[in-house]
């Protein structure tokens, strides 16, 4: 059976443990239509296009005309 020859320090297994923890900011890209930021292989939220085609119809948003 295989025994440690040295002790492990607890800040060598406190940083090996700590390696799953760690959170990083998503991916942003351009998108190629209309400019916005959007996450790389997905559709634009602000104008439904992916790669250059309209995937989802997006609609102007309505604004209040009767103040």
């Amino acid at each position: 059976m295989a025994v440690p020859k040295r002790r492990t320090s607890s800040q060598k297994r406190d940083s090996r443990r700590a390696n799953h923890d760690k959170v990083s900011a998503p991916t942003l890209s351009r998108c190629s239509n209309c400019g916005e930021t959007m996450r790389p292989h997905r559709v634009c939220p602000a104008c439904g296009f992916y790669a250059g085609i309209s995937v989802v119809e997006k609609t102007a948003p309505a604004t209040d005309a009767q103040a």
